[in-house]
């Protein structure tokens, strides 16, 4: 039997991180069910303490999702979530993002114009890619 599965990403702002992400992939973040985070405080299943305010809407303060809008593209989805702890070391899983042939200079651009920090070029053979942080330190590479 196969599973599915979802990426987790530890976060210490996660509703900005999952803005950028979804953007910076062409997905779209999770809407917020603001009728059921308030029922469940009303219910006393929650507290106002376990919620913020994220870009006019009343989210979970504990993270947030980003989904593909590609019908077809399954149950991938990429979970930002909040820990108390700062990012410390180099990531053991990262993202490979790939972009259209010729692009790549462009992508590193536009997201470093985003706020992402550019960490080296890499090379194996015929292949090359841009290792890059996005905002709060995630590693991620960039190839075509």
């Amino acid at each position: 039997m196969a599973y599915t599965f979802q990426i987790s990403v530890d976060s210490n702002d996660p509703h900005p991180l999952a803005a950028w992400w979804a953007e910076t992939l062409g997905w779209e973040v999770e809407p917020s069910d603001e009728g059921f985070i308030k029922s469940m405080i009303a219910q006393g299943f929650a507290s106002a303490e376990d919620t913020t305010t994220f870009d006019g809407h009343l989210v979970w303060k504990e993270g947030a999702a980003i989904v593909s809008p590609e019908p077809g593209h399954g149950t991938a989805r990429l979970l930002f979530q909040l820990v108390p702890e700062p990012k410390t070391t180099k990531n053991r899983v990262h993202l490979d993002v790939k972009v259209e042939e010729g692009g790549l200079a462009d992508a590193r651009a536009r997201l470093e114009a985003r706020g992402a920090t550019f960490l080296h070029d890499g090379e194996q053979g015929p292949h090359t890619w841009v290792t890059m942080a996005d905002p709060q330190g995630n590693e991620f590479c960039v190839t075509e």
